[in-house]
């Protein structure tokens, strides 16, 4: 092989030089997932909401399960991952965990409370119901702590969600239709008021983000997030 044409640098003439370490190319930005996570908590809290006010009759409660499996379940559990991919444990923690709670409604009301094996114990569904509930109130109670770090708006959903939790809890173990019990319709009304601020927080985030700059407050309440 020959070596011809190979250039030695001479006296005066300086030799190119070639980065040690490659460049990666840039990546676009994640998406804030935080409005959709809400909004599709928003509206499936809103359509049971509905039911466990009374307002609509209890046996058209199947009729949430479409949205608890698609767009609060689903979504919600989407969401959480992409909140994970941003670094934010909060919303991961919060819409992955939440996204769970529909998918597990979904399947609680679909296959397990119709169960033949129930039907020996019938009388005391209701508490197993009351105690799956019990859990989901904890979980929002200390979710809730976290929420003051982020903003107004968010702790408004947390603090109503925990005391709808709370009320639904009650209204299960006190009566062994829970849907007769007049907690489950005060948890129904305190749903709804959730639900409304969820969707509040929700039309803020889209909004804020498509106008680059605050339109509708949250009132932010972490340090970097005030001096933003």
């Amino acid at each position: 092989m020959s070596d011809t044409n190979i250039t030695t640098p001479q006296a005066g003439m300086t030799a190119a030089t070639t980065p040690l370490t490659p460049v990666p190319p840039a990546t676009a930005a994640t998406a804030d997932p935080a409005p959709l996570g809400l909004a599709a908590f928003a509206m499936t809290t809103m359509a049971l909401s509905v039911v466990n006010t009374g307002i609509l009759n209890a046996a058209l409660a199947p009729t949430v399960l479409a949205l608890a499996l698609f767009y609060g379940g689903g979504t919600q559990l989407l969401a959480g991952m992409w909140e994970f991919r941003r670094g934010n444990t909060f919303g991961a923690v919060a819409f992955s965990s939440f996204g769970a709670f529909w998918l597990s409604y979904w399947f609680l009301a679909t296959f397990i409370l119709s169960a033949p094996a129930l039907a020996v114990v019938a009388g005391d569904v209701h508490k197993a119901v009351g105690l799956y509930l019990l859990g989901w109130a904890i979980f929002t109670a200390y979710m809730t702590v976290g929420s003051f770090r982020v903003s107004g708006a968010t702790a408004a959903v947390f603090v109503l969600l925990t005391l709808t939790f709370i009320a639904l809890c009650i209204g299960a173990f006190a009566a062994t239709v829970p849907s007769t019990s007049s907690w489950t319709k005060i948890g129904g009304w305190l749903g709804l008021a959730t639900a409304l601020a969820a969707w509040y927080a929700s039309f803020a985030g889209v909004t804020n983000e498509t106008f680059k700059r605050t339109v509708v407050p949250t009132w932010p309440m972490s340090p970097a997030a005030r001096a933003r």
